[in-house]
């Protein structure tokens, strides 16, 4: 387990392990297409990878297949996982994963949600923190520990 203290001076929490903290209601979907990551660009936000909250009687695959497919237009339907945390806020608490997707097309949509939709970019900025085009989604410890997670995986270990 990976503690650590976000910018809202929440207690964060993560993990490797599958289901470490429980059921999740909310979801990361970290997606390429191609060699070309896949973000969202949220309307508020800016730039993020696409998720969000899952619906009652889904799955939480089944809500990364559709979040990804509302924000992006994104087809796949195939998930790996990569991590899960939890967020202690006063307000609430709440567990979301995190699942890497290979898409196998991009579907344009009349509507993206409460995204502008699917932004592809060729490799991310060394430094996400100091981009303000990214949402604050992205400038915490969430990203590089997926993305070692997404490392490994790729390398076998």
């Amino acid at each position: 387990m990976k503690p650590f203290v976000d910018a809202n001076g929440y207690v964060v929490n993560f993990s490797y392990d599958k289901n470490a903290f429980g059921d999740a209601w909310h979801v990361l979907v970290l997606c390429r297409f191609g060699n070309k990551w896949v973000l969202t660009n949220h309307a508020e936000r800016g730039l993020e990878f696409p998720g969000g909250k899952r619906e009652k009687g889904e799955t939480i695959e089944k809500a990364a297949e559709r979040e990804v497919f509302e924000e992006t237009g994104g087809v796949t339907n195939e998930f790996i996982y990569l991590g899960q945390y939890r967020v202690d806020s006063p307000e609430e608490t709440f567990i979301k994963s995190i699942y890497f997707a290979e898409l196998q097309e991009l579907k344009t949509r009349d509507n993206y949600m409460e995204t502008n939709g699917p932004v592809l970019m060729q490799s991310l900025p060394d430094d996400v923190k100091a981009d303000a085009r990214f949402s604050f989604i992205m400038k915490d410890e969430i990203l590089p520990l997926s993305l070692q997670a997404l490392q490994s995986l790729e390398k076998g270990i």
